[in-house]
């Protein structure tokens, strides 16, 4: 079964056909600049453009960089603050004439691992980190998920939340060395193996492409493995999520 996949992101919307079966990409990704003003209707219309682009019909999966409750954005994210109570589903279903399933963005990279990926029947507590914008988390119990798992959002010395400190986009913007970012990210992990012991950890998002280079800076006690599907989790996982998940933007 063929399902259109988006993956929306703090610097990028991508979208791609998938074998919502095997997990595999069916067309190459097509990718849009997130508007720089991060609104709801700016950013609609770049979800409708993708949706026209692959010349789809059908419902359609999205990965979304924020708190989802019930297809409600409930926290900006890194987003523009008007997110906040926007039904997302039907947001985007009255701009295109689709169903949407939207749920958060690290979530749906964790379907991604789950189903297809190395997390594939792996029991316990599967924890699923993407670094990009932001950090994003995803919480799997024996493969099935808990929904908005967000360790990004912990407070940090001074920062709001420890994302601002050591996300990618931290990274970029203090020029920072792999090295100097590793140990950031590594705090990161530990904050994360504290509050909810885990038993794996995967780690996804744009930054993963990197692995070799923070990899071995890495030094907590849980077991720390590399998504392998990587910066393509996001849109896999949205497009499997859409079956697996309620529909909740109708259309009328």
């Amino acid at each position: 079964m063929e399902i259109l996949g988006i993956d929306i992101g703090g610097s990028g919307i991508k979208g791609a056909l998938v074998n919502a079966e095997t997990g595999e990409m069916l067309t190459e990704r097509y990718r849009i600049e997130t508007p720089a003003s991060k609104k709801p209707d700016d950013m609609a219309k770049v979800v409708a453009e993708i949706v026209e682009h692959f010349n789809y019909k059908g419902p359609v999966g999205c990965g979304f960089p924020s708190i989802v409750k019930n297809g409600v954005c409930k926290s900006p994210g890194n987003l523009h603050p008007s997110w906040v109570g926007v039904n997302i589903d039907e947001l985007f279903t009255e701009y295109t004439g689709h169903e949407f399933t939207v749920l958060n963005d690290a979530d749906a990279a964790g379907y991604a691992s789950m189903n297809y990926g190395i997390g594939k029947g792996k029991d316990g507590l599967v924890i699923m980190i993407t670094i990009g914008t932001g950090l994003g988390s995803g919480a799997f119990y024996n493969g099935v998920l808990i929904p908005n798992f967000e360790l990004g959002q912990i407070p940090y010395k001074k920062y709001k939340k420890i994302e601002k400190w050591a996300a990618a986009s931290a990274k970029e913007r203090e020029k920072l060395s792999f090295k100097k970012w590793g140990k950031r990210f590594n705090k990161f992990l530990g904050f994360v193996e504290l509050i909810v012991c885990p038993d794996l950890i995967i780690v996804g998002g744009g930054t993963s492409k990197d692995w070799e280079q923070f990899s071995h800076r890495i030094n907590i006690e849980t077991e720390v493995v590399k998504a392998e599907l990587m910066n393509h989790a996001g849109i896999i996982g949205a497009a499997v999520a859409c079956l697996r998940e309620q529909h909740h933007g109708h259309l009328h």
